[in-house]
């Protein structure tokens, strides 16, 4: 089953660490076994399957959800969350690839050669304009691999448009972003209030998301905005970057 990284307090990879089964929604902690003969002594009902690990206060008091786990919805349910936000609608993306980029029409244009940053605004470029002129912001850190993949490359061709239209896309390796303990799963944070995470397939396809507005969710997703946002390079500097050493 997969294992979505929620957090850590371990300063050099080390334990401890807490994951969720995103299938069942429980969650698996990585830490010290326990090995104190006292400790285990006074343990109770122990199976033989059973073993134990030692759980830092730390951990759970930051990363420990308060809420129940929510119910996926399509994704077409949070649409209205892109013209309602208040202030900040902000991206993080993981992957190396997205369906939904290799089955669009600007896709097939892009592999021909075709400059798929100018053209007539579409109906997400639109609302960017009409959002930030506004006083609003619409904001997002893609991961990169070095060298791009196909749907990266993609992406840093396509988002200059999206710049253009007065969205803020940076790029960040994700070499750094490890280093720094990002998030491995992608989402948008809405007004540091509301997350909505992505669940994906094995091909790329957004199944839905997952929306929460538990303390311990929308602060993980504060600091890793903020973490990333310091060392992220704007799409332009970064499209400089890369035709510079192509």
């Amino acid at each position: 089953m997969t294992l979505r990284f929620i957090g850590t307090t371990s300063d050099d990879g080390d334990c401890p660490t807490l994951y969720e089964v995103e299938a069942t929604g429980d969650f698996l902690v990585q830490g010290e076994r326990v090995t104190d003969p006292e400790q285990l002594a006074r343990l109770r009902d122990v199976k033989e399957s059973e073993t134990f690990v030692t759980v830092p206060r730390e951990l759970l008091t930051r990363f420990s959800p308060r809420t129940v786990a929510a119910e996926m919805v399509p994704f077409g349910e949070i649409r209205d969350m892109f013209t309602e936000f208040k202030h900040t609608a902000w991206r993080l993306e993981t992957r190396r690839g997205y369906a939904t980029d290799r089955n669009s029409p600007k896709w097939a244009r892009w592999k021909a050669g075709e400059d798929i940053a100018t053209g007539p605004l579409d109906g997400w470029r639109e609302n960017v304009q009409r959002q930030t002129a506004a006083g609003k912001r619409f904001e997002r850190v893609r991961l990169v691999d070095e060298p791009l993949t196909e749907g990266q490359a993609f992406l840093l061709a396509s988002g200059l448009g999206n710049v253009a239209a007065g969205e803020d896309i940076r790029n960040l390796p994700r070499g750094q972003a490890q280093r720094l303990g990002l998030p491995d799963y992608d989402f948008w944070l809405f007004d540091s209030r509301i997350v909505a995470r992505f669940v994906f397939d094995e091909d790329d396809t957004t199944l839905g998301v997952i929306l929460s507005e538990d303390p311990a969710e929308v602060a993980a997703a504060c600091q890793a905005r903020d973490a990333a946002w310091h060392h992220a390079v704007p799409t332009i500097d970064y499209a400089e970057r890369v035709r510079s050493s192509a």
